[in-house]
């Protein structure tokens, strides 16, 4: 194991500087397809796209929004707004332009980086990443003079910018900070047991926090190899496990592993640690992996705004249903809605404290202080229990949203769509049990005489959501269930349809 401890003050990136030129001729990123990157690869990679950001005048503290696929280059990038005191801040791919705009005016990014030519107005200047021609930072990065040096950096510096959505109102920022990636960084490098020999299978995406900072940063520490599969695809995932010591992936991952005949013990021969999160592992998932297999998912429990707070142990016993406790550093408690600490094995709201708690919502000061308790800790949203012995169980949310694949949807963006188109009166977006994703997307709808189906459902949607945010089913009511106070009842429309997806 490596031992770090947590270097207050210091770039985040001076820390894997360190760890990539001890292990300069070491595999960094063994692309599958693709050639392998050496560390020092990456670092002359990281200080030419260094160079490139400072020619467009890139200053420390100012934000670089980033869409782009999941490529070496990529990673590169922002290890080098990093390098530079720049503020990475990334989105998903699949989101489409309206939805793109909203970050562009939000975050307000002297750059903005795209997978491919796109009109960004609220940006400074806007490159692609790799794509010939002159307006692309491959090509900048060819011409400007590499940086080599790294900026000095606080903890509380902003490292990054991650848009995370709740279950109604606009998408937020979280200010993330190269001390709260540090901390987090060095604890679960030590709780996992990380050795030099390690080789990490990533097949997460790099514009999630669970791609980007949790599977990267343990193996930037320890300058060991990562297998960076462009996305989790059922066979390159079996072609790959054979060398790979170490998975992180989201539970998605898992049931499409044991849906495969070809999955069994003798794929694992070479693994140590499975690691599941993003949404809730299921426990016949964990049973069967494990008969499958002969291996016990470690689940652990974190959001954007904290990075992890909970894990199962690495020697000891993993209990399936719960994350485990919480990590060195960072204190748990279950509360009422007061923030009163309750007895064990009550539920309540799950509020953490630590150095791994970010600064605030981006230019929220009222929602960041709405979420704060007096006394530091961060009101999660989530609910749990914590047993005497302090092990931590999530029961539910206290909000509605809804975790697809490990990606998080809030109902009021799509059914903000839905209530616009002809014939539908009023809707209700819920997620209900689905066996690869966790949990999909399921339409409610109120409709007028006017005919309307999946099929219109889906026409209406068409380019203005994300494909994970559209609703896998649509069903049509005359109403929706209400409560005294003329709320819609989301809870008696989870329980009424919550096989509606068991045949999908």
């Amino acid at each position: 194991m490596a031992g770090f401890d947590y270097d207050c003050g210091v770039n985040l990136y001076a820390q894997f500087e360190d760890a990539f030129r001890r292990a300069a001729d070491a595999p960094a990123l063994i692309c599958a397809p693709g050639p392998t990157w050496r560390y020092a690869d990456l670092l002359r990679e990281v200080e030419k796209t260094a160079g490139a950001l400072a020619s467009l005048g890139v200053a420390p503290g100012e934000r670089v929004l980033v869409q782009v696929e999941k490529t070496p280059q990529a990673v590169a990038l922002y290890l080098a707004c990093l390098k530079i005191g720049a503020v990475y801040v990334p989105v998903n791919p699949a989101y489409t332009a309206p939805e793109l705009r909203y970050f562009l005016a939000d975050a307000e990014p002297v750059l903005f980086v795209a997978g491919e030519d796109f009109d960004a107005p609220g940006a400074a200047a806007t490159v692609t990443l790799d794509a010939a021609g002159d307006g692309s930072l491959a090509t900048l990065a060819a011409r400007a003079a590499p940086v080599s040096e790294t900026m000095p950096r606080e903890d509380d510096d902003l490292a990054a910018l991650v848009y995370t959505s709740g279950t109604t109102g606009r998408a937020k920022g979280a200010m993330v900070s190269h001390g709260n990636l540090a901390a987090n960084a060095a604890t679960l490098s030590d709780y996992w047991g990380w050795r030099r020999d390690d080789v990490l299978l990533h097949a997460l995406p790099i514009f999630h926090v669970h791609g980007l900072f949790v599977a990267l940063h343990c193996a930037f520490l320890n300058a060991t190899p990562l297998i960076f599969l462009p996305k989790f695809d059922t066979g390159a995932v079996l072609r790959e496990l054979p060398r790979a010591t170490v998975m992180m992936g989201v539970p998605t991952f898992y049931t499409r592993l044991l849906a495969s005949a070809a999955f069994d013990a003798a794929c694992c021969a070479n693994m140590r640690l499975f690691i599941s999160g993003s949404a809730p592992l299921a426990e016949q998932t964990f049973a069967a992996f494990e008969q499958r297999s002969g291996f016990r998912i470690l689940e652990r429990y974190g959001m954007s705004e904290t990075g992890m707070n909970t894990s199962n142990p690495l020697h000891g016993e993993r209990i399936p249903g719960s994350v485990g406790f919480a990590l060195p550093g960072v204190e748990v408690r279950i509360a009422d809605e007061n923030g009163q600490p309750l007895p064990a094995d009550d539920v309540g709201g799950i509020e953490v404290r630590g150095a791994n708690v970010f600064q605030g919502y981006w230019r929220m000061p009222e929602k960041t202080a709405a979420e704060f308790r007096d006394d530091g800790f961060f009101v999660t949203g989530d609910l749990g229990t914590m047993a005497a012995d302090g092990r931590v169980a999530i029961v539910g949310r206290s909000k509605d949203l809804v975790i697809s694949g490990g990606y998080n949807v809030y109902p009021k963006e799509v059914e903000t769509l839905l209530d616009a188109m002809p014939g539908v009166l009023e809707s209700a977006v819920i997620g209900v049990p689905h066996r690869d994703f966790g949990e999909a997307v399921v339409a409610v709808l109120a409709t007028n005489a006017q005919q309307v189906d999946q099929a219109v459902v889906d026409a209406h949607l068409k380019g203005k959501l994300a494909r994970y945010k559209q609703p896998k089913r649509v069903i049509v009511v005359d109403e929706l269930p209400r409560n005294a106070m003329g709320k819609v009842q989301k809870n008696v429309l989870r329980q009424r349809y919550q096989e509606v997806l068991s045949e999908v």
